[in-house]
């Protein structure tokens, strides 16, 4: 009996998927527990236009990646902190502070979970960080870090 699973099954298959199992372990089993419905023309139809409207999102998704990246590849951040005379920062700038200052100088909202930074700025200077913007899809950014003489 072909059936179509509503949920992941591990020993079957994943979500929305059409998998050809056991009449008894369909009807016992994965239909009343609510795992998989019957494999009817209808619901067949009904998945493949689900899964063709899924893989036109994802498309529209990641042309929309890579054209944020190419925007943010163009881009240097300036970020003021206190420094001391040899350059070294009190403080760090983090994740956080860059995603921010991005949001002000330039309107792109980047969430920190978006930015690889290995450790946290500690000095004055240019760095490069990576935007991971979708799977496949990154930017690099440059962050310069100046000295805040208002204080």
């Amino acid at each position: 009996m072909k059936v179509i699973l509503k949920q992941d099954v591990k020993t079957l298959g994943k979500k929305n998927t059409i998998v050809d199992v056991n009449d008894g372990y369909a009807r016992n089993f994965l239909i009343p527990k609510g795992l998989a419905a019957e494999a009817t023309t209808a619901a067949i139809n009904e998945i493949h236009a689900k899964q063709g409207a899924e893989k036109h999102r994802k498309e529209n998704e990641l042309a929309d990646a890579k054209a944020l990246a190419a925007k943010l590849s163009n881009i240097t951040v300036t970020v003021k902190s206190k420094a001391g005379a040899n350059g070294k920062l009190f403080g760090s700038i983090t994740n956080k502070d860059i995603a921010d200052t991005i949001k002000a100088q330039h309107g792109f909202v980047i969430d920190k979970k978006m930015l690889n930074l290995p450790d946290a700025i500690k000095s004055l200077g240019e760095t490069d960080v990576e935007v991971k913007i979708y799977p496949g899809v990154s930017a690099k950014i440059k962050v310069r870090v100046e000295n805040d003489q208002t204080a």
